[in-house]
């Protein structure tokens, strides 16, 4: 089985392929994130569908890195007999939906195979198959229900439900394979000019990552974090994924397996607070207009999750024909969370939106009209127990992170009438404030050794907390933030990571465990950072980047006694929080380790 960390993406702003160290398109949705596989081997075997293009040579040896800034990834396979570089990459912005694979020859001459097995419908369905060549080269379409792709560029030839296709290249020669989605009742797609569009993707990126603004340690894992954060921005509707996978366990062989192809509002907050504190406004205008669309009519029928065009129905079901990622089952499509009260989400909307108003994007009167029927409902619903941040499917509770956040919604309330003078009822929203405030204060700290807990009435400690300077709550070096650190290292480390909490104490509901949380040891990272402990800091921002893979992504969670990758790719909220980190290192003026 491939490991997790052997995964690169490719990507169009719209979806992404998954592409394996050795050449497998395993797990590809298109049009987009949340749309149903045509490849799916990431959650079973090969039979339920790749696209691998390799050496024939088994003892090709690889590397890779992306080119640049930007998305296209570059495979570098070296054989006994030559050298030859896979380019492979998605064009952005062309109105269609198109993978390209061009393999170049460097030195001497190496033969590839492409062997292709094409399963629609998260692998439910074989599609009708035929050969389409004509002047412009061979070709291969296949047709299931509403989908359609056409594979062109290379013959391949049909043996039990796999085509197979072979070739040599060398310095003279280059071949270019294309992928191209349409819907199934509409006509088939022109060529590509494959050169143009190569042209057109480099400069696309390349112009984008060059309004980056950063400057200090950890500069190209930061512009290679946030180039994978635009990835996972939807192009035309604003909408940002939590990732590009489903299903992916956070621990091996268990149940704790969750699709997260959808748009999380908290997710997208603290991704548009990334992205608009590093020069990319116009981001946070196009995902406030989602937002918008997203919530229209009645806030009180306000959703934690929405689908990337903002939908509703985002039903959790389980897809017993796919064994799982090493068997990790079930494997799920939809996610059940849908339905949860996350009494945190509105304030995460709240400070991601005042982020883009200090950094000028305009309140209009519908936005700020919609910010404040947001607090009506937080107001509304404050007393109730929820399922918290990381979306507990035990019983609710009163969460010290949610309470947290419900203070940092009304309080960026009054900020937003007191600083930039807009219409709204500071006070009331101010006396709502102070009363959760001082909830905290009494029934969100632990009675004898003084650090915030997990929720009221608790001895649990629980990473999140570890957020509450980072809105404001309360300073970086409080005594109860400083005990809740000293609680952290000494129940929620292992191998020098950070988990979220103790999964043994039960409060989630759920059987088995997991592994450290990679935003979570960021966040400690912040902590360290802002507390005056830099060595500290340093360390664990040199151990907590060890974790991603060959080229910059990074998954979810992290196995420290195997030394791997787990839970779903590549994670937002472990980018987010890893530029966070960063920035709070250059702004304590910490270099990197040496």
């Amino acid at each position: 089985m491939t490991r997790i960390e052997d995964y690169a993406i490719v990507g169009d702003c719209r979806t992404a392929a998954l592409i394996s160290l050795r050449g497998g398109i395993d797990w590809f949705c298109l049009p987009r994130y949340d749309s149903a596989s045509i490849f799916a081997a990431l959650l079973g075997t090969e039979e339920h569908g790749h696209w691998t293009l390799a050496p024939s040579d088994p003892d090709a040896t690889v590397s890779r890195r992306y080119d640049g800034d930007t998305l296209i990834l570059v495979t570098r396979w070296e054989t006994g007999t030559g050298v030859a570089e896979v380019h492979e990459f998605m064009p952005i912005d062309g109105g269609r939906v198109d993978l390209v694979r061009r393999v170049v020859g460097i030195s001497g001459h190496v033969e590839f195979t492409s062997e292709l097995r094409m399963r629609f419908d998260y692998a439910r369905a074989v599609p009708w198959v035929r050969q389409v060549g004509d002047e412009n080269g061979p070709g291969l379409r296949a047709i299931a229900g509403p989908d359609a792709i056409v594979v062109r560029g290379l013959e391949h030839h049909a043996a039990d439900n796999v085509h197979r296709g072979y070739f040599t290249v060398e310095p003279t020669i280059t071949e270019n394979l294309t992928l191209t989605w349409y819907h199934s009742y509409r006509p088939e797609p022109d060529v590509l000019d494959i050169d143009a569009v190569l042209t057109e993707t480099r400069d696309w990126w390349t112009t984008w990552a060059s309004r980056i603004e950063h400057s200090g340690p950890h500069h190209e894992a930061v512009t290679r974090s946030l180039i994978t954060l635009r990835a996972l921005s939807n192009l035309d509707t604003g909408g940002i994924v939590a990732a590009a996978t489903t299903s992916l366990p956070e621990q091996f062989g268990g149940g704790r397996n969750w699709d997260y192809r959808y748009v999380w509002l908290r997710d997208a907050s603290l991704t548009l607070e990334v992205l608009v504190n590093h020069g990319f406004l116009h981001i946070a205008e196009h995902w406030r207009m989602w937002l918008l669309r997203a919530i229209a009519g009645n806030s009180d029928e306000l959703q934690i999750m929405y689908g990337i065009a903002g939908e509703r129905d985002l039903p959790e079901r389980e897809l017993a024909h796919l064994p799982g990622y090493e068997s990790s089952t079930p494997v799920r499509v939809g996610n059940g969370a849908v339905g949860q009260y996350q009494a945190d989400v509105i304030g995460e909307v709240m400070v991601g939106l005042e982020s883009a108003r200090t950094a000028g994007l305009t309140e209009t009167k519908l936005s700020w009209s919609l910010q404040k029927s947001l607090l009506e409902l937080v107001e509304s619903t404050m007393e109730r127990p929820d399922n918290g941040i990381w979306e507990m499917r035990g019983e609710p509770q009163m969460f010290t992170y949610s309470r947290a956040m419900i203070w940092a919604a009304f309080d960026r309330g009054v900020r937003a009438v007191e600083d930039y003078r807009l219409e709204g009822s500071a006070d009331h929203w101010r006396e709502l404030r102070d009363r959760v405030r001082d909830e905290i204060d009494t029934e969100g700290v632990h009675k004898d050794s003084g650090y915030f807990t997990q929720y009221a009435g608790s001895d649990e400690v629980d990473a999140s907390l570890l957020l509450l300077p980072q809105v404001g709550f309360c300073a970086y070096d409080d005594p109860r933030m400083l005990a809740t650190v000293a609680e952290i290292e000494q129940k929620l480390m292992r191998g020098g990571l950070v988990m979220r909490y103790r999964t043994g104490s039960g409060v989630d509901g759920l059987a088995g465990g997991e592994h450290p949380f990679l935003a979570c040891s960021f966040w400690l990272v912040t902590q360290y950072a802002y507390s005056g402990r830099r060595d500290d800091a340093l360390a664990l921002m040199d151990r907590a980047c060890g974790t991603a893979n060959d080229v910059g992504l990074f998954a979810e969670e992290y196995n420290v006694d195997d030394e791997r990758q787990a839970g779903n790719v590549p994670q937002a909220f472990s980018h987010l929080a890893m530029v966070q980190a960063a920035d709070a290192l250059a702004a304590q003026g910490a270099d990197e380790a040496s």
